[in-house]
């Protein structure tokens, strides 16, 4: 059986957006950066930064922390941004508030 094709859904190539986003304003190669995160513990190679740059491959969660705290951002500022962006193209205004409160929680209602 032929291998099957990875779809990124839109959550993923978002991702994928902000970290590369991300990588080009704090002037890091693809290497760099790959490096920095190997460095931080997680094994990353330049060339799977490029296929998740590229969605290519799918970044998993701990990729993405990895990637984000080497870049010196908190995850879900990057995923922030790009929620941003996506809502800024599509012509609607964006909340800054959020549904789930600091601790993660969902609203009480």
């Amino acid at each position: 059986m032929p291998p099957r094709s990875l779809e990124i859904g839109p959550a993923g190539k978002a991702a994928a957006r902000a970290i590369v986003r991300a990588r080009t304003a704090r002037g890091y190669s693809q290497r760099q950066l790959a490096a920095r995160v190997t460095a931080l513990g997680q094994t990353m190679t330049a060339t799977a930064l490029s296929r998740i740059e590229r969605t290519v491959r799918s970044c998993d969660i701990d990729d993405f922390v990895a990637i984000a705290t080497a870049l010196g951002a908190a995850p879900h500022t990057l995923l922030a941004s790009s929620s941003r962006d996506r809502a800024m193209r599509s012509g609607r205004k964006h909340s800054r508030r959020s549904p789930v409160g600091q601790t993660g929680d969902a609203p009480h209602h």
